[in-house]
């Protein structure tokens, strides 16, 4: 597969002789001024949707703020023949996320798809992390996830409620980190494992209002990860299949109107693996017992039975 902004141009409608995914869906990109949610909004574009460019431009730490890499990512759009508009609110805060969403609104007429896509680190064994670097993580990732879909959600129920008909899309960020765990992140970890669960709650509560929920779980080499154990240093193949070019499809797919019937999941995304995440499921029962010397040898006869816990690569790991 090749990154479509390097392939041949759209001739009549079309990408690569395929029919734009996207035509005219408005969408919001958050965190989209570089990495993962650049091209997330530049490969909306290419499919033919109109693209907010959320970016605070802060660091990775979340220190800072520069609106310049979301301005560079709309010239970019535009250049290419699309419609776009930057935004540097802050999706972690309330009324920050409420004009998000009016934006669109008021920019472009409505809103189709609401991709969650901000992110920050700050990493640090747990004995070590301080209070504001817990609630940092947490705010940027859970609440920049929930309070753009509340809004977003509101704007899609208002429209039904007068009976018109919705086919909203709610795409969110969770992360191997949380759904898997990686030593270092209980901070990160833990946001992304809630967003993970937010994706399957959400999604029963807003079906009925004509929106999908779903999560992507992206493995790429960004600003993010640059120095992360694990992550491709010098070897340039393997740097490549890190791109994160390789998860923006994913994101267009689900945006798209083909992926209606999908909703609830968690879909792995790197350019070495596809997969779904499948999430808990329970394991192994037994009767309970009230005694709690009995309760233990119950335990250890059920974890003889259960799969261990998986590693960062979402396979079995006997730890």
């Amino acid at each position: 597969m090749c990154d479509l902004r390097y392939c041949p141009g759209s001739v009549d409608g079309e990408v690569r002789g395929m029919s734009r995914l996207c035509e005219g869906r408005i969408s919001i990109v958050t965190g989209a001024g570089r990495g993962i949610g650049r091209e997330h909004a530049l490969l909306l574009a290419e499919h033919g949707a109109k693209v907010v460019v959320n970016d605070l431009g802060g660091s990775v730490d979340g220190t800072g703020g520069d609106r310049t890499a979301a301005e560079q990512v709309v010239d970019e759009i535009k250049g290419m023949g699309g419609e776009a508009i930057a935004n540097g609110d802050d999706v972690s805060s309330w009324e920050g996320a409420q004009r998000l969403v009016n934006s669109a609104v008021e920019t472009f007429g409505g809103l189709d798809v609401l991709v969650n896509n901000a992110g920050i680190l700050r990493d640090r064994v747990l004995a070590n992390m301080t209070e504001e670097e817990w609630d940092a993580v947490i705010k940027v990732h859970l609440k920049g996830t929930f309070a753009p879909a509340r809004w977003a959600v509101a704007y899609w129920r208002e429209r039904s409620k007068n009976g018109e008909s919705n086919d909203g899309r709610i795409i969110n960020t969770t992360s191997v980190s949380g759904i898997y765990g990686n030593p270092g992140q209980t901070n990160y970890g833990a946001a992304k494992a809630g967003i993970a669960a937010f994706t399957q709650i959400a999604a029963r509560e807003v079906g009925r209002y004509g929106v999908t929920v779903n999560a992507i779980g992206p493995g790429a080499l960004t600003r993010m990860t640059e120095g992360l154990a694990g992550m491709p240093q010098d070897d340039e193949e393997a740097r490549q299949s890190m791109s994160p070019r390789w998860v923006a499809p994913i994101a267009v797919w689900l945006a798209s109107p083909e992926s209606a019937a999908v909703t609830g999941r968690v879909i792995e995304s790197t350019g070495r693996v596809l997969a779904i995440a499948e999430g808990w499921h329970r394991g192994p029962t037994a009767t309970p017992s009230d005694d709690p010397a009995e309760t233990g040898a119950l335990i250890k006869d059920l974890l003889t039975k259960a799969r261990p816990n998986a590693d960062m690569s979402g396979q079995d790991k006997d730890w």
